[in-house]
């Protein structure tokens, strides 16, 4: 369930800032872009670091997970065509392809796709102290990927059975977004529902899911360097056939099934420096409510940084980090009470340099890091991409 939150890491690197500079494109546009290059993952299956005892299972096994290295190629297209068939507005359709593939036959299963497709319209009217946006759009996805085991990095079976079809899915429904500019004050809002139909598992319950969620935000520019942006955004998970938790740790088949409710609140600052420089910090709350129980509820609290330096028009520096602690009630380490209370930090960070060579090609160099600290030792890793 923790990997719904991240949706899918493909996901992000498509929307990587330091990749192409952000630029005014004609209204009517046909656009394609391509990325492809070579990267070492040094734990490809999130692999714990050290040996533990797996208190979930009433064996007490000694589990010594291995950690595998190997290269990727990471693979993204995005192509996109607008016709401005009105005033002010544009109809569009989109198809987005992104993807991670390893290189070495034993760490196939690390592999993962993503195909989305989409359409939908764009309204953008502008003048002199005030800016209207209005995006609507309907998007329908497919996602393919590998149940696999962090431990050792093979295809998770119950009783045999193997289920590594289960987290591959499709995923579709409509999304709005919408913006308002006055002078120096804007405000915005967006709104998002999706349903979730994964590979079906006869050995074990299914991640179908519904996925609704709202948003509002407002920023202020306070002077012509610096900003302030308040978010606020409600979204919920409600699963057809995944069983909760009891407040003891237990999970049977044909329990309520998983309802997750979540409210996020955040601030970020933003201050530029010189015209190529500008830093900004942030900081987030977020609940979850575990509808059944409250056994998975937590509060989380998320610290973040970024940084931006641009030298010319050919070279783009980024470098982000977050920080974020997890404050869980109910929940136990191995869902095991012996085990205690759960805990869970995690620590993100990346680094983005991009070289404009031409007009239409780009050089660029990433590093990825995360690190998971848990007292459940099962999902606690660290993991560096370049």
């Amino acid at each position: 369930i923790a990997k719904l939150n991240r949706e899918l890491a493909i996901e992000e690197e498509n929307e990587m800032p330091a990749a192409v500079r952000e630029q005014e494109i004609a209204f009517t546009h046909l656009g394609i872009s391509a990325r492809v290059g070579a990267g070492l993952d040094n734990n490809v299956f999130r692999s714990p670091a050290a040996a533990y005892i797996n208190l979930a299972d009433p064996n007490l096994p000694l589990v010594t997970p291995v950690v595998q290295e190997g290269m990727f190629i990471p693979v993204s297209l995005n192509a996109r065509y607008k016709v401005n068939s009105l005033d002010h507005e544009g109809f569009f359709g989109v198809y987005r392809l992104g993807g991670r593939f390893y290189q070495d036959k034993n760490l196939t299963n690390a592999n993962e796709y993503l195909h989305e497709l989409g359409f939908g319209s764009e309204y953008r009217r502008r003048t002199e102290s005030r800016e209207r946006n209005i995006y609507s759009a309907f998007k329908i996805a497919q996602h393919q990927e590998t149940y696999y085991d962090p431990d050792t990095g093979l295809t998770q079976d119950v009783d045999g059975v193997p289920i590594g079809d289960r987290m591959s899915y499709m995923r579709y429904g409509p999304e709005l977004s919408m913006r308002e500019k006055f002078g120096r004050f804007s405000i915005g809002g967006r709104a998002k529902g999706q349903l979730w139909n994964y590979e079906d598992a006869v050995a074990a319950p299914g991640y179908d899911h519904e996925f609704w969620q709202i948003g509002l935000n407002t920023q202020y520019q306070f002077t012509s360097t610096s900003l302030l942006r308040l978010t606020a955004e409600y979204y919920t998970r409600r699963f057809g056939e995944r069983p909760s938790y009891d407040l003891d740790g237990n999970q049977f088949i044909g329990a309520t099934p998983v309802r997750y409710d979540y409210t996020n609140y955040a601030v970020e600052a933003r201050q530029r420096i010189t015209r190529a420089m500008w830093f900004g910090v942030s900081f987030a709350r977020s609940e979850r409510v575990d509808q059944h129980v409250g056994y998975n509820s937590y509060l989380r609290d998320g610290y973040g940084a970024q940084f931006h330096f641009s030298l010319g028009d050919q070279f783009d520096l980024d470098v982000s980090g977050e920080y974020r602690i997890y404050h869980y009630e109910n929940a136990f380490a191995f869902n095991e009470p012996a085990a205690g209370r759960k805990t869970l930090e995690t620590a993100t960070g990346s680094a983005a340099a991009s070289f404009r060579m031409t007009d239409t090609l780009t050089l660029v160099g990433e590093y990825i890091f995360r690190d998971v600290t848990s007292n459940d030792t099962r999902i606690a890793y660290g993991r560096s991409q370049f």
